[in-house]
This record gives structure tokens, sequence and C-alpha cells, in this order.
């Protein structure tokens, strides 16, 4: 059957209407930006960074720039967390689970509205893509990272978010492949390889490796268990999505880099080679989550009550010098210095992991531009969804699923052109 040109027209709407169901309009009320770098940094509140004296950079920074001291992160484990920074969503994850590397016979978590927890425990995450509905947040978590009472505190231990239908299987990966723009997930100790497959690995040797085929043995042997976990999938969201894991949509894993090596972040850095959107992630020593068999420098915090005494010291300094190299390489860039160019730097936490209570889920956020305003000291309530929100706006793109809420706030203080 033939159309006219105003069916074919509706017939078209209708598609792109279904394609991208948890998009909605861009939003407004920040400036436009060249090149947006965010710094993701692990595992500590607002009050654990916030005046730590082995964190001196990082609380310069937040003077000198602009901070937001009203910031939360979503829930737990961390996974989702990334998950919502980049996507608005969390798909229905609330685990930090390997992805179920190209199985194209698993039904996503969006599509079964079955949440992939950590307690009761959850297989393999399947590939993420099409149209459903996500897990909701409760204020008060019993299943992840603390099993029963008192439970974890999500966002503020006051707000939920229902699950919620109609969210769409992309991220912002996909929003700036579509109109042309470029991206970059830069992961410090990703394998010389790339990430196809790899879960965790220490730059070299990877859950991929064969310890068999390393001769002579070693006494002990060699094993998986040995390596130190710095890169972690977990901290690479885009990986858990179909279009990355295939190259569809004009996705790639090229779009995914070490920090080292000529496609790395310091070399585009230093070639003015640069994505719109980078999401800059150091490894789990740098990014003062911690590891338990990496020495006494990367060992994770002693205690778990919240406070600034039960910190590992090394590790706090450990992420202050690794985001002081990051930004002061940026700072120096074309992007940065180059005329005309609008750049932000944002550094934030993913979660507090010790939010039981009296403690929330409040995280540390700096924004950094080389424009407009400084020293800005916010009090507005935001949260990753707001970042996402913004960042999108920024961009000149069209807001995606739990960005688009209406309590959602555009970052516009922290992002301002000028007072």
């Amino acid at each position: 059957m033939k159309l006219t040109l105003a069916s074919a027209g509706i017939a078209l709407a209708c598609l792109a209407s279904s394609a991208h169901a948890g998009e909605g309009q861009t939003p407004s009320g920040v400036p436009h930006l060249d090149h947006v770098f965010v710094i993701m940094m692990e595992n500590h509140g607002y009050s654990q960074i916030a005046n730590n004296p082995n964190a001196p950079f990082i609380n310069s920074l937040a003077r000198s720039a602009n901070l937001s001291t009203n910031y939360f992160a979503i829930a737990h484990p961390s996974l989702n967390n990334y998950l919502e920074v980049v996507g608005g969503s969390n798909f229905g994850v609330l685990s930090d689970n390997y992805p179920d590397w190209h199985n194209a016979a698993c039904s996503p978590n969006l599509a079964t509205g079955v949440p992939n927890t950590d307690n009761p425990a959850s297989p393999l995450i399947c590939p993420i893509y099409g149209t459903g509905t996500d897990a909701a947040v409760v204020a008060i978590d019993m299943t992840n990272e603390a099993s029963g009472a008192p439970g974890t505190i999500n966002i503020d231990g006051v707000q939920s978010i229902p699950a919620t239908a109609g969210i769409s299987g992309i991220t912002i990966a996909d929003q700036l492949a579509r109109v042309g723009k470029s991206w970059k997930s830069y992961q410090e100790n990703l394998p010389v390889d790339g990430p196809d497959r790899v879960n965790y690995s220490d730059g070299v040797f990877s859950n991929l490796t064969d310890f068999s085929k390393i001769t002579p043995t070693l006494t002990p042997p060699l094993t998986s268990s040995s390596i130190v976990m710095q890169y972690a999938a977990k901290h690479n969201p885009f990986v858990y999505f179909r279009s990355i894991q295939t190259g569809s949509d004009g996705l790639s894993y090229r779009n995914i880099a070490g920090f080292d090596g000529e496609r790395g972040l310091y070399a585009d850095l230093g070639s003015g080679k640069l994505p719109h959107f980078a999401f800059i992630v150091p490894n789990q020593c740098n990014d003062q989550h911690g590891r338990g068999n990496a020495g006494a420098f990367c060992n994770y915090d002693p205690s778990d009550n919240g406070s600034q005494a039960g910190l590992n010291p090394a590790l706090i300094q450990a992420g202050d010098v690794a985001v002081r190299k990051i930004v002061q390489a940026i700072h120096a860039s074309k992007a940065w210095r180059g005329e005309g160019r609008r750049s932000a730097i944002v550094v934030l936490w993913d979660e507090n992991d010790y939010s039981t209570a009296p403690n929330t889920n409040q995280v540390m956020l700096i924004v950094d531009t080389n424009y407009g305003a400084h020293g800005v000291v916010s009090s507005q309530r935001y949260n990753h969804f707001s970042l996402l929100k913004t960042i999108e706006g920024a961009l000149g793109l069209p807001c995606l699923n739990h960005a688009c809420d209406a309590n959602v706030n555009v970052m516009s203080d922290l992002f301002a052109e000028g007072r």
C-alpha cells in the first residue's frame, strides 16, 4: 500500500518515538559546552572528603571551583550509580555482577521487570537494550550490601523512586553517536587489547589470562586470585549495553581506552583530539575504592562507621594525587586553554559506601569550568540524574530516562556563565 507524505511522516514519527521512548526535551538553563570531563571517584561520603587533610588538592579545587553541598548518589552498590550517571536509570540492575557478555538469548532486566540484585543472588547481567521497566529505589534497602536491618540508606533515607516503565536501554553514548558527536570512556589499567569480555584486570593479567601457559611455573603458582583488580567492568558502565558489545548504532569498543598508550587519556589530552564527553575512571587504588590484596597503601578503609577517623589515609591521599594529575593535565590541554572553547570538569563520588543511619548517600560534587562563575557553593538539591540532565543540556541532547523527571533540576548555578 502506498503512503501519502503526511501518513509517512506520521509513521516515521511514531517509529522515532518508540525507538527513544525514554527521551524528552533538551534541557535548558546551562550554557553550551564543547567538552565535558567527568572524573568518577569511589565509595566515600561528603563528610569523609570535605576538609579531609589527606585530600588537600580536592578540597582546594572545591574552594576555587564550584561545590555542591547537597548532592546525592542514588542507591547501592557501585554499578547502578554508574549506570544512572550515564543513562539516567538503573535499568533493573541493583548489583555489581559481571556482564553476560554477548549473550543474545537472555532477556534484559528491563524486559523481565525482575531486578538483578546481590541479595538474593542474581545471574550475570544480560546486555541492556530495548525499552521496559527499571528497578524501584527504596529509601531503606534491605537487599543490597546490607541484608536485613538496619538496611542501607538510598539517597537521603526518605526519598524513594518507584519502578518506572518506558525506560530506554541506551546511554548518553548512544545519544552522542546519533548526532555525530564523540565520547570516550577512559579506564585506568584497562588491558591493551581492550575491554571485551574483561571483568577485571591489573592492566596485564585479567580473568581471560590462561596462567597454565606462563612458564616456568612459579611456586606458589600464579592464579587469577593473585590479580589486583585495578580495572573493573562495574566501573565501566558502557560495556553492559548490547550496542557496545555488538558494535551497533555507531558505537564501538574503540570508544573505550586506558590512561596510557597512543589512544589513552594522556595522549588525547596532549594531542588535543578529545571527545565531547569524557568519562574518566582511575583504577581501584587511585579512585579511593581500595583492594584487599594490593598492599597497605591500597587497603580498604579499616572502619565502616562513616567517619574520617575510620579511613585509610593512604588511600585517600592516593585518590587526591590521582585527581590532581588528571585535572592539571586537562587544564594544560587545548580543550581547556583553546580560545573560544568552553569546557567543564566534574569530580564526583559514585556513592557513600557507609550510608547506614545516621549517614545518608550524600557525596561530594565539584564543577570546574574554564569560563564563568567560580567559588559558587550550591545548596540546591541535586543527584546523579541532575548531572546527566545538565550534561545533556550542555551538549544539545534530549534528557534521558529519569533525567527527564520533573523533580530533577539542571545544575545551572554550578555551570553558570557568570554572576
